[in-house]
């Protein structure tokens, strides 16, 4: 519909700008030179290695690049191999909501059964006690996300203890999306469930180099877990692609080697933030800045009670900006009259975007 109106689109969870010319460089090199075959199943040596030494450099914990580390096609396939490999037919899930579309999917096509527990109303926290009581005999996997999307809400490290208390005598695991992990804002830390030791002996953290670096078009994520895991995750990485494009994968590990090209990741998009944020707070609508990741929530329902879908309908066709509704996130549809916005987008046109927002009472 964005397209069709040419409204601004500000919906899709994807950059709107360029990727480093460093690494686009790096890529055009490795194809020229021939790395165009085959990749080895669980991903080139050299970009687990410095994968590796990232999570090292950044979470504190160094992972066994051989045993516990592999390269896929995009972290929506990490997700699916997670739960392929752990979740058997009849088991359940819990799954944390609102929630990003792949989720449920991926768990009733193995034959799980999705149980859903609403976040908390208003910042989007972890209620560890409605978790809990979600919890059966049947409980086999829980499914998180930090930074949240659609929420951008970031766990602290007392969410973290809290899982880890919750499963500490269960058979229960956790696949983990952290494709958000380089996003934080206002000095929080993102905190990898892999960096906390009885997790990381239960958990698959699942990430994007297509998400940090603005190229999620080529779709090249990465899995790490313990080495027990790893062995089953592979197991079914190994048929739905075998292996992830091979000269990006040879780009990236020598893009990497320069850590500051993903340590500057949270001041360009802590702009952003705030750019966003300054401009939406000249507008109708209420909201709390975001946290983490690069979405931003906001909420009309103090202007009018139509639906989050209609009201997004309506500012594509006629103020020409193009948002999600929250309804679509949640498996029962329901309507908290709040809409999510994406600013990774150029500065103009975010700055565009919210001029046409500040004439959102005229649609209503």
């Amino acid at each position: 519909m964005a397209t069709e109106e040419r409204a601004i689109n500000l919906s899709q969870g994807f950059p709107g700008f360029g990727a480093d010319p460093v690494l686009l460089d790096l890529v055009a090199k490795y194809t020229r030179e021939g790395f165009n075959q085959y990749a080895p199943m669980s991903g080139i040596p050299q970009l687990r290695e410095r994968l590796a030494e990232k999570t090292r450099r950044t979470q504190g914990y160094l992972p066994n690049s051989e045993t516990e580390v592999t390269i896929v096609s995009g972290a929506t396939e990490a997700i699916f191999a997670a739960v392929t490999a752990i979740l058997r037919a009849g088991e359940e899930t819990i799954v944390l909501e609102p929630a990003y579309d792949s989720y449920e999917p991926a768990i009733t096509l193995n034959g799980g059964i999705p149980v859903y527990v609403p976040l908390n109303a208003g910042n989007f926290s972890v209620d560890w006690e409605k978790v809990k009581d979600a919890i059966t005999p049947k409980t086999r996997l829980i499914l998180v996300n930090s930074p949240h999307n659609p929420s951008g809400f970031v766990w602290s490290q007392a969410d973290v203890d809290q899982l880890a208390a919750l499963i500490r005598h269960r058979e229960i695991y956790v696949v983990s999306d952290e494709v958000y992990e380089h996003i934080t804002f206002d000095g929080l830390k993102h905190i990898s469930l892999g960096s906390h030791p009885e997790l990381r002996q239960k958990t698959f953290v699942c990430g994007s180099f297509g998400k940090t670096f603005h190229v999620t078009g080529w779709k090249i994520g990465y899995c790490i877990a313990p080495t027990e895991l790893t062995a089953e995750f592979r197991k079914v990485h190994q048929y739905i692609t075998f292996s992830t494009v091979t000269p990006i994968q040879y780009a990236l590990a020598e893009y990497l080697e320069v850590p500051e090209r993903y340590l500057s990741i949270l001041d360009f998009y802590q702009k952003k933030r705030d750019l966003f944020v300054k401009g939406l707070g000249e507008t109708d609508l209420r909201f709390t800045p975001s946290t983490g990741s690069f979405f931003q929530l906001a909420s009309y329902g103090h202007l009018s009670q139509i639906g989050d879908r209609e009201i997004a309908e309506k500012m594509t066709r006629k103020l020409k900006i193009a948002c999600i509704p929250i309804s679509v996130f949640y498996s029962d549809k329901r309507d908290d009259k709040i809409i999510r916005f994406c600013f990774a987008k150029d500065d103009a046109e975010l700055l565009e975007g919210l001029d046409r927002l500040k004439n959102l009472a005229e649609i209503l």
